[in-house]
Order: C-alpha cells, then structure tokens, then sequence
C-alpha cells in the first residue's frame, strides 16, 4: 500500500503545484473507482474535461440510473444524458485504437498554494497518448456545492478524498489536507 509520502510533485503549467498518487488502472477498480464517485458523491462533484483553454465543470442532475461495461467502456447514464469511458478491453476498433482509448493512467492528486497547504483534491484519468480522459474535482472544503467560497473551511467536506485515499491507496486521513485556509485558482 502506499504512505502519505508516496506521491509524485509535479508543476504543471496553469495547474501549479500537484501531489499525485498513482492510481491502478485495471477494469474491476477503474470501474469500482467510478462507481463509488458516482454513486455515493454525485451530489458534491463537478467532472469533465480540464485541459488548457477549456473547463468542462459538470454537476450530476441526479444518482446515475446506471453504470454498465461494453466492449471496454463504461457508460455513466444519468437519464437525460450519458457519458462513456473506455477503461477495459475494447476490440470494435481494432487493436491500436483499442490501446490508445483505454485508460493507461488514473491518478488521485491535490493541488498545493505556494504556502505548501492543499487547495483542491480530485481525480483524473488518461488514455494511452495522455489526453485527459475526464477531471472529477471532489467536494472542497473551500467551497460549497454550488462553487461558492466559504467564510471558514469545512474539513468534513474530505471524506470523498479520504475514501478514495483509504480505499485505493490503504491511505489514512492527512492531516496536511486539513491546513488551507482558503481556496485559490492555480
């Protein structure tokens, strides 16, 4: 299992500075990972497709009404609308783009200030030429539901973080990520 102290520091131009944990990118715990998201958080996050010149922040209308595999992707469907994500075998379309479409990296990360304190934690996922395949931003203690600053944090807004981290990583809580004082854009 990972410790708190196996994370990568990265510098990512337009995002800062990222701790990220390395995530196993097998079908059973991609697909566990989504559900668990999905399910038990949707209230709480936002998910899309964060790269530069573009922030695709959407927030679930509702529990998803089902999460199936086929042929390698899982299909998210809320009802009104769906999305899918290729995160096992996918054959209709042939071997090489059936190994670029898959998700060869999954990553927890949390952004750090300049003061070194965490500010945003999320999830991400990406294919096998490193185009991000989709963002889940979770619940920050910063913020509300609708994207509001907060007067004062609200740790209890982590437990999505410390799930996942206890879960998939066998991480207990940090209490690093209880020392912000605020949010801030990287």
């Amino acid at each position: 299992m990972a410790t708190d102290t196996d994370y990568r520091t990265v510098d990512e131009l337009g995002n800062g500075t990222l701790h990220i944990w390395d995530l196993p990118t097998d079908t059973d715990t991609l697909l566990s990972i989504i559900t668990d998201v999905f399910t038990d958080h949707w209230r709480q996050i936002g998910f899309g497709v964060i790269v530069q010149g573009a922030a695709w922040e959407v927030a679930a209308p509702n529990p998803p009404r089902k999460i199936v595999m086929y042929d390698g992707y899982v299909t998210v469907d809320f009802g009104t609308w769906h999305f899918h994500l290729c995160i096992g075998e996918h054959t209709a379309s042939g071997p090489e783009l059936g190994r670029i479409r898959r998700c060869a990296r999954a990553e927890l990360y949390r952004r750090v200030g300049p003061d070194g304190a965490p500010v945003s934690w999320g999830l991400r996922l990406f294919n096998a030429i490193g185009e991000q395949m989709m963002t889940v931003l979770l619940p920050n203690p910063f913020l509300t539901d609708t994207q509001e600053l907060r007067s004062a944090p609200d740790f209890s807004r982590l437990a999505a973080w410390d799930h996942l981290r206890r879960r998939y990583l066998g991480l207990d809580p940090d209490p690093l990520d209880r020392t912000g004082s605020g949010f801030r854009h990287g």
